[in-house]
């Protein structure tokens, strides 16, 4: 028998009890600092209302402050029991069948904020940011792009997960402006670089995995145990200015082009919650060395779609359609490879997959590949976009379908506004 919230759901929501994504909140207007909460329907649970009517009251969480927080870094750093622990009470309290929060109307009245009277903010600290390079066709593409089509992705790609360290300072959450960043880009014949605002904006479709326990400097973390180190996903938005990063990334790679801005989605999916989507990884050749090698490797079969609303019109145009499942490298043999010189993850850091492209003409997952560099005008309703425009928001979302339910992130989005002065 399906699992069934007391709380009207509709089929359509990304939030039903199957799902539970955790975030953190302020009600609108206020000064108080965030709370904790999960999603259900078109609620916010506050957990520390929760905890404090002492309804988690299993062995790993009876007395714990973890939802007394005002960021999940403490929560995240209990691991998995302690995760599966507050998943089980969770959907026990709000299931139709259980009376102490949905007979309890005082608190069910505290508790529970309608999405329309909050405001989300970024549900952990970031200490740090590393972003790789992880789907096959996005490395192909920009390859073909940039060095031509005799070898478009160097021999290293198939032996490891190539990765940077971001910023994590400039990762906000969705809703927030994206500022247009200014660099320089190169020169035309003899004539210095040019310097300004960035003329090559775009977005780049990703997912990031989010850090839990972590292990101590020194520590590598085994591939086959890296999932514990997971707590959950959300929808990315790298925004990357593609002629500061052509002029800059030889030889140390990204910076400027990438430093400026990181969007994310405000509601950590679990791995819990994804289980029942869980897919084969593709098959890697040639086969990865022992420390990558999976007992099981999976990913994810989680459609994304990305829409552009162009400068001053009503509606939005879907300009791709790809899948985490098209990743080459998996989350798990991400992390494990971060940890594998003794580098320590603690929680709260973010690990973004890279931009995930799929095979089809459809499925690229940024405007460097659409356009082919500017090469080929990409069509939209009423107009046509290279790269983007000030006034351009740029809006993703990520789902799996399920039987008669969603799981889902919401939507990750952010409009880009000119420099400032």
């Amino acid at each position: 028998m399906a699992l069934k919230s007391f709380i009207t759901v509709h089929p359509d929501s990304h939030f039903p009890i199957q799902n539970l994504p955790y975030g953190a909140f302020k009600t609108q207007h206020s000064t108080a600092l965030p709370r904790l909460a999960v999603a259900i329907g078109d609620y916010v649970l506050d957990l520390s209302e929760l905890a404090k009517a002492g309804l988690f009251n299993g062995p790993l969480l009876t007395g714990s402050d973890c939802f007394l927080q005002h960021s999940l870094n403490k929560f995240l750093a209990m691991g998995r029991p302690a995760w599966k622990e507050a998943r089980e009470t969770l959907q026990m309290l709000l299931s139709s069948t259980e009376p102490a929060l949905r007979d309890n109307t005082e608190l069910r009245h505290k508790a529970l904020v309608p999405m329309s009277k909050v405001e989300m903010v970024l549900p952990m600290e970031i200490g740090d940011y590393t972003d790789f390079f992880s789907s096959m066709h996005h490395a192909k593409n920009c390859g073909t792009i940039f060095v031509g089509p005799q070898t478009p992705i160097s021999p290293n790609w198939f032996h490891l997960p190539i990765a940077y360290h971001g910023r994590a300072s400039s990762i906000v959450i969705s809703g927030t402006d994206i500022i247009r960043p200014r660099g320089q880009g190169h020169p035309t014949g003899n004539s210095p670089p040019y310097f300004g605002p960035s003329l090559k904006l775009d977005f780049e479709l990703e997912m990031a995995a989010v850090v839990g326990p972590g292990n101590e400097l020194g520590k590598a973390i085994d591939v086959n145990e890296a999932a514990d180190h997971i707590f959950g996903v959300v929808l990315m938005n790298d925004w990357s200015a593609r002629d500061i990063q052509g002029w800059e990334y030889v030889p140390l790679g990204p910076f400027l082009g990438k430093s400026f801005g990181t969007t994310i989605s405000p509601w950590i999916v679990t791995l819990d919650a994804l289980e029942p989507f869980a897919c084969d990884a593709p098959k890697q050749d040639p086969p990865p060395l022992p420390y990558l090698a999976e007992k099981i490797s999976k990913n994810y079969d989680i459609a994304l779609e990305v829409q552009i609303k162009p400068s001053g019109q009503k509606d939005s145009s879907v300009v791709t359609r790809s899948n985490l499942k098209n990743l080459y490298w998996t989350l798990t043999q991400q992390l494990a490879h971060h940890t594998i010189n003794g580098c320590n993850l603690r929680p709260g850091d973010l690990l973004g997959t890279g931009t995930i492209s799929g095979p089809e003409p459809n499925s690229l997952g940024c405007l460097l590949e659409l356009t082919w560099n500017g090469q080929k005008a990409l069509s939209l309703k009423g107009t046509s976009r290279k790269y983007l425009e000030d006034g351009d928001e740029v809006i993703f979302t990520g789902c799996c379908k399920g039987d008669g339910y969603n799981v889902g992130f919401g939507t990750c989005a952010g409009k880009v506004v000119p420099p400032r002065d």
